[in-house]
């Protein structure tokens, strides 16, 4: 058996290799563009920002390895321009050379990856305009930075790889401008929890700009829409990617709503005895058991080492994704998993949504707090997905997640996790159980939570209600949320008499403890519709930031 794999990155290497261990009969030949295999393009912003020293540690396996280790033949600087399914053969130009030359196979695999976006804009093609998709771009860039010394850049896009990047400059001295179109940054979290991630960003020294197009690149900076113009010595452009689906498509293999490669659980395409692997591929979302295209190394190594199984009689199958992604920025730890919010409820479902702010550690170990968003659905309590916002242990607690969501976990099953605890590492109660806590008492022990989305509904609404501060008086003079009546938590049993029943009541406190605390007291006097603001003052003031004053 003769097996041609197009591309050497994650998905086509580990596809090779996995080919191999099973069968040592097979002939396997790996064609790829570019001159670099097998490389961390996640580890590229910190080869730029100078954490990772050598741009060999991201690429540590070269044709050599591949040939001496796994018997494998890996032909790079060679582009597939061609595909006839119907022949079981493929046209190859060899770069170095030029020569067009005919191949034939037995079984198939395209590991084409994805390409950069580059949206219309004016003077996108400069020498100080880059992308950051592969080692070449990388390359390009480092040797701009080296040579240029630029002090000003404008980062278009504010995805992972937009922000990896603004922090690795700035920590190079390279004032950042991020410039980002839709109205938050960090597109694949939900506003709540993207205002976080801005309001950090700002603290440490970035200009943020959203809700912005960005209409030309001019030699000394970046021209908006509406006609204001930021000065950047490099501009890099990061407004996400799209398949590499090209060759399949011109084969006639079937294609999804993104463009990307149609697979089943096998890796196997409408095409006979053609596979496909990595991020030319869509995949199967967990929860909706919908097709979506989420580009990421961990889910592309995956596929691939089940195109490699199941070419060669394996038994492998793709059970699908949540989604899951973490990055970090200046010190804070983004991540997230399953649907957020937006998604869920545009999916069918009701969520129960929490934000739960807990430190990850006990204070006297210097814990420092995390915010987590959650959502379960009302109807069932099954926990939808989750987003984390932090400085220590997102990573652990993110995982924990996605893990109870892969297996179908409930709300209430959080609490039951036997989760380890010492004072170094967590608090008695880990943050996630406490979601849990919070989710479950809202959905089936009557303790709903208000968003503060959903407060702000109802105060444009010109409905009656009544919002109390349940903290400290001091606390309430110093900041509060507008409408806000003060009843300390201690006085809130008295007081209680003087209040309506009937009336929409929602309560509390800094982060949402003591304000579920003080709804509890309020239901148990007969109180019909009480709410728990969720996350407290601290996430309403962050969904609420305040306006500077204009200079002059």
């Amino acid at each position: 058996m003769r097996i041609i794999i197009i591309g050497a990155v994650a998905a086509g290497t580990s596809a090779a290799a996995k080919a191999r261990r099973n069968t040592e009969t097979a002939e396997i030949v790996v064609y790829e563009r570019g001159e670099d295999i097998s490389y961390s393009g996640c580890g590229m912003p910190y080869y730029l920002g100078g954490e990772v020293e050598s741009a060999d540690a991201l690429i540590p396996r070269d044709a050599a390895y591949f040939r001496s280790r796994y018997n494998v033949e890996v032909r790079t600087r060679h582009e597939v321009t061609a595909l006839d399914p119907v022949a079981h053969t493929v046209t190859v130009r060899d770069l170095a050379t030029d020569r067009v030359f005919t191949d034939r196979y037995d079984r198939l695999v395209l590991a084409t990856g994805a390409h950069a976006v580059l949206p219309p804009i004016e003077g996108i093609a400069q020498s100080h305009v880059f992308t950051l998709r592969n080692t070449g771009d990388m390359r390009r860039v480092k040797a701009f930075l080296d040579g240029r010394k630029p002090r000003t850049v404008a980062i278009v896009g504010t995805g992972f790889i937009g922000l990896e990047v603004a922090e690795n400059l700035k920590g190079l001295g390279i004032a950042v401008t991020l410039l980002e179109k839709l109205p938050q940054v960090t597109p694949g979290l939900d506003p709540d929890m993207a205002a976080h991630v801005q309001a950090h960003l700002a603290k440490n020294g970035m200009a943020v700009h959203t809700g912005v197009t960005v209409e030309a690149v001019t030699e000394r900076g970046v021209r908006l829409a509406d006609g204001t113009e930021f000065p950047a010595d490099m501009v890099l452009v990061s407004t996400g990617v799209k398949p590499s689906a090209e060759l399949a498509a011109a084969a006639g293999a079937a294609l999804g709503a993104a463009g990307a490669i149609r697979v089943d659980e096998r890796m196997r395409t409408s095409l006979p005895d053609v596979y496909a692997c990595g991020d030319c591929i869509e995949q199967r979302h967990l929860i909706t058991g919908k097709p979506v295209y989420r580009p990421l190394g961990s889910t592309a190594n995956k596929t691939g080492r089940i195109a490699g199984d199941s070419l060669t009689g394996g038994d492998l199958a793709f059970r699908g994704i949540l989604g899951t992604a973490i990055f970090r920025v200046c010190g804070l730890t983004v991540a997230q998993t399953g649907l957020s919010e937006r998604e869920a409820r545009a999916e069918g479902f009701d969520p129960v949504t929490c934000h739960n702010i807990k430190p990850d550690r006990p204070e006297y170990l210097q814990g420092q707090e995390m915010v987590i968003k959650a959502l379960a659905d009302r109807a069932t309590g099954r926990l939808l997905g989750a987003q984390i916002v932090g400085a220590r242990g997102v990573d652990k607690r993110i995982d924990v997640l996605a893990t109870a969501i892969t297996f179908g976990a409930a709300a209430a099953d959080l609490f039951h996790l036997d989760l380890a605890y010492a004072p170094p590492f967590s608090t008695t109660k880990d943050p996630v159980m406490y979601t849990g806590m919070i989710l479950e008492n809202a959905i089936h022990r009557g303790r709903p939570l208000m968003t503060a989305g959903e407060l702000d509904g109802i105060a444009a609404s010109g409905q009656p209600y009544a919002l109390i501060d349940t903290r400290a008086p001091a606390q309430y003079a110093r900041r509060h949320v507008p409408g806000a009546r003060s009843i300390p938590h201690e006085k809130l049993r008295e007081a209680a008499e003087t209040l309506d029943r009937d009336t929409v009541t929602v309560t509390y406190c800094n982060k949402g403890v003591t304000g579920n605390a003080a709804q509890n007291i309020l239901i148990n006097k007969g109180f019909r519709h009480v709410y728990n603001l969720s996350g407290g003052e601290k996430q309403y003031a962050t969904e609420h930031p305040k306006k500077e004053p204009a200079d002059g």
